[in-house]
């Protein structure tokens, strides 16, 4: 590892370790949508094993966000219903290596993430630039 990617690598820990866990969700969702573009760009250059990777990627971010769910809260069940539907959608979008549906998703996960954000700004959270 270089010296700059080793440097790259600690501010990223530092950042995910000094992060609320409203900032932590939100960089999953960050996450997930990263992967669905990179996964739309291979599908579309028949690049289907870097798809395969990315739309995998973006499969567990929304596993692990619905295994954190805390069901004590009436609202969780509308995030474990978005999430179920997202992962349906992605495991198809896999199987098929269809465009249309990694589309959709990362459609899907920029309207959560930007309800997500004004949800922070609702509550006085800090959000990133």
């Amino acid at each position: 590892m270089t010296a700059t990617a080793n440097a790259y690598a600690q501010y990223a820990n530092n950042k995910v370790m000094a992060a609320s866990p409203a900032e932590l969700t939100l960089m999953l969702y960050d996450g997930a949508i990263k992967f669905c573009n990179i996964a739309e760009a291979a599908i579309g250059k028949n690049d289907m094993d870097k798809a395969h990777t990315n739309i995998v990627k973006a499969e567990k971010i929304i596993e692990y966000l619905r295994a954190t769910l805390d069901m004590s809260y009436p609202v969780a069940q509308d995030f474990e219903n978005m999430y179920s539907y997202i992962d349906r959608r992605l495991v198809e979008a896999n199987v098929k290596k269809d465009l249309e549906i990694v589309k959709e998703v990362n459609g899907h996960m920029h309207a959560i993430r930007d309800n997500w954000i004004e949800v922070m700004r609702k509550n006085g959270l800090k959000v990133p630039a």
